[in-house]
């Protein structure tokens, strides 16, 4: 098949959860002989990092990107408020991506147009003017409901109030476009079944994030009594959750196990963050190896108040044989048990108890961590997830031809 593969930002390097999901894509669809050309959105939050893109991915993709401006603007966040529009879809509407992605069409022939996030829909009527090909779209998250349990989590009331608009017209956006798609792949079973409840007919695909397992990750010597948080930092529900996790959590934690020590890794740390002073806290920031800095780390900890979707970060975590005590919002859409291949904890006193057996029970620590392994052996590979997403293509196309 060949495949256009529409990005709402650069997904090489991969960097962070967005960029793992899209590449893995990417990735596997190559490695099973596809062509796949990738058109990307860059902006200056960002950028395409020429200095870590290899020859091997730009020639395999040819690679092409489009700057767009979308910092947030005073004049343009008021004017969306007072129309009613989505001011998160709007800033990403440019004429010079929609040229870009004309030229690509007018002289290319593809049979699928693989279009990454909501963000990207208003390029629908574009792709459908130059090109016969199915166009789908890879929900990530229910990217309104974000943006809700945000709002949900926030004291200040006009920021609240902000932030329910956002959602509003984020999920009236959302909600209206979805059945202008040939086919919707979801990226958890859990948003599936919200698109079909909120009354998309299209067909549709629970299909989550795929890595690759290394058979041998005991290339780090792992640290006793440390704790870990990975994850970009410019994501709101990242900061909001660690921000509380040291606000609620972590004092008790530091009195009871003074041994223990947290590790906070990940982009755009905050420079509120970076200039704390929690006690046994390590403030890393962005490293160049995330499989290396899990594998030297015991424990994982994500402490998400808010989001939707799939936190690849577990699943890395979780491939690397690590213990992962997350919120439940957290766990979503992930096929894990509680106390099996995961612990659970929504509460200060939980997250307490949980890092305690963990630190205090090896061999309790080690038999979540295997099971973890398994799992994602099982039922997160990428040549499992790539053929479940060729199968869906398939059909799609198929049925057309018919």
């Amino acid at each position: 098949m060949k495949i256009l593969q529409l990005c709402n930002k650069p997904p090489y390097p991969p960097v962070d959860g967005g960029t793992l999901a899209m590449n893995s894509i990417t990735s596997g669809l190559l490695g099973n002989g596809h062509s796949v050309k990738v058109l990307s959105v860059e902006s200056d939050k960002h950028k395409v990092n020429h200095r870590l893109m290899t020859d091997e991915y730009t020639n395999a993709t040819r690679f092409e990107a489009v700057h767009i401006d979308l910092n947030i603007h005073i004049p343009g966040a008021f004017a969306a408020w007072l129309t009613g529009e989505s001011y998160h879809v709007k800033r990403f509407q440019s004429p010079k991506f929609a040229q870009k992605l004309t030229e690509i069409l007018k002289n290319e022939t593809f049979d699928i147009v693989h279009v990454e996030s909501i963000f990207l829909t208003p390029y629908l009527p574009v792709i459908r003017k130059y090109s016969n090909a199915k166009v789908i779209l890879r929900a990530h998250n229910v990217e309104h409901l974000i943006w809700q349990r945000l709002a949900d989590c926030t004291h200040n009331c006009l920021k609240r109030s902000y932030l329910k608009h956002l959602s509003l017209t984020l999920k009236s956006y959302e909600l209206e476009h979805i059945n202008n798609y040939d086919g919707i792949v979801c990226i958890t079973r859990k948003d599936m079944e919200y698109f079909a409840a909120s009354g998309c007919t299209k067909p549709m695909a629970a299909i989550p994030f795929g890595i690759d397992l290394a058979d041998d990750i005991e290339y780090a010597q792992e640290e006793g009594n440390s704790l870990f948080h990975i994850g970009s930092m410019d994501w709101q529900p990242n900061k909001e959750g660690v921000q509380w996790f040291l606000r609620e959590v972590w004092g008790e934690i530091h009195a009871k196990l003074p041994q223990a020590r947290l590790y906070l890794a990940g982009r755009k740390m905050p420079d509120k963050l970076l200039k704390a002073k929690y006690p046994n806290v390590s403030i890393v920031g962005e490293i160049p190896d995330s499989m290396y800095f899990i594998a030297s780390k015991k424990i994982n900890v994500v402490p998400l108040l808010s989001g939707s979707g799939i936190r690849v970060k577990i699943i890395e975590a979780m491939s690397a044989g690590k213990v992962v005590i997350s919120t439940s919002i957290g766990a979503e859409g992930i096929n894990c048990t509680d106390g099996k291949n995961i612990l659970l904890a929504n509460t200060p006193q939980e997250f307490v108890n949980q890092v305690q057996r963990c630190l205090d029970d090896s061999e309790f620590c080690r038999t979540i961590g295997d099971n973890a392994r398994r799992l994602i052996k099982e039922e997160y590979s990428i040549s499992k997830t790539t053929a479940n997403l060729e199968n869906f293509y398939n059909n799609l196309l198929t049925e057309s031809a018919q």
